[in-house]
Formats: C-alpha cells, sequence, structure tokens
C-alpha cells in the first residue's frame, strides 16, 4: 500500500511530504505568464462597452480598482475576459456571467480571507461572486486586490 502523501502549496512552492517516511520534498512552482499585456489594452474598453448595464458596472468598478494598483499594472484579454497583470504575470480578473461578475484572483489560495468571500476550491484561483442588489464588502474586496497585487510583486520580485 502507497504511503499517505499530503501536497500543498506553501509560498510559491509546491511541497510534498510522505507521512510514513516523514519525507519531504519542495518543488517550485513557475509563475503563470501572459505575453501581450500592455499599459492600457483597447480590447478591454471595447469589452466593457459590450458589457453595458448593471453587471458591465460591476466588472468596469472593480477591473478599475485593479488597474489602480500600481504604475506597473498591464491588462490584456485571456479567455475573453478582462485579466490585470504585473508585467506579464496575472493577478486578477473580471467576468460578466448571466447574473453575476466574477471577480477573480490567480493566486488567490494563497490570500488570506478573513470576510471569507472567496468561493472556489482549486489549487490556486479564487473568485468572489458579485450580484446585482446584493450587499457587497467593498471594504475586504478592495483588501483583497491590494494584496493579491503585493502579492504577484513579492512573486516576481523574489523569484
Amino acid at each position: 500500500m502507497p504511503a499517505p502523501i499530503f501536497s500543498r502549496v506553501l509560498e510559491g512552492c509546491y511541497v510534498t511530504i510522505d507521512l510514513e517516511r516523514r519525507k519531504w520534498a519542495t518543488m517550485r512552482t513557475e509563475l503563470l505568464r501572459f505575453n501581450g499585456a500592455v499599459e492600457r489594452d483597447p480590447a478591454i474598453d471595447a469589452w466593457m462597452k459590450e458589457h453595458a448595464g448593471e453587471l458591465g458596472a460591476i466588472a468596469h468598478e472593480w477591473f478599475e480598482m485593479m488597474r489602480k494598483c500600481g504604475d506597473e499594472v498591464r491588462e490584456l484579454l485571456h479567455d475573453g475576459h478582462p485579466v490585470a497583470c504585473l508585467g506579464d504575470a496575472p493577478f486578477g480578473y473580471v467576468n460578466v456571467f448571466t447574473s453575476h461578475v466574477n471577480v477573480g484572483f490567480f493566486h488567490g489560495a494563497a490570500l488570506p480571507d478573513p470576510a471569507r468571500l472567496f468561493e472556489g476550491a482549486g489549487k490556486f484561483i479564487r473568485h468572489v461572486k458579485l450580484r446585482p442588489g446584493t450587499a457587497t464588502n467593498a471594504a475586504a474586496l478592495s483588501r483583497l486586490i491590494d494584496m493579491a497585487y503585493s502579492d504577484i510583486k513579492a512573486r516576481v520580485e523574489n523569484g
């Protein structure tokens, strides 16, 4: 019978621990990078115009918050929705669905979320689901955006 294994991403490293033999190994994960990020992508402005209305306004508000994180923020459309990057390393995105907007974070699983806004259970990505007419903890979501930017900055600077 194989030994029990525990794996987790900790501080940008993928750590695997063999619980039976009490041995561990660390494997550094590469940062996701997107080619083509620019300071202001006209395709995103067109996307925002295509998504006018209540849901589009929500997406626009939160993407603007990402754009204002720092002078190094770049952007592009990836998989059909706006993505905010530090250089070419993505940290956040917005997407409009039929009845809600997702504000997503590429390394959300590594961010503290004391207000418990995050949804998702993947290895890296988390999102916050926003619906018109439903109260949003704007202060907590703003903090998540700021933390996501600081987190990607540290990841890029520290390899």
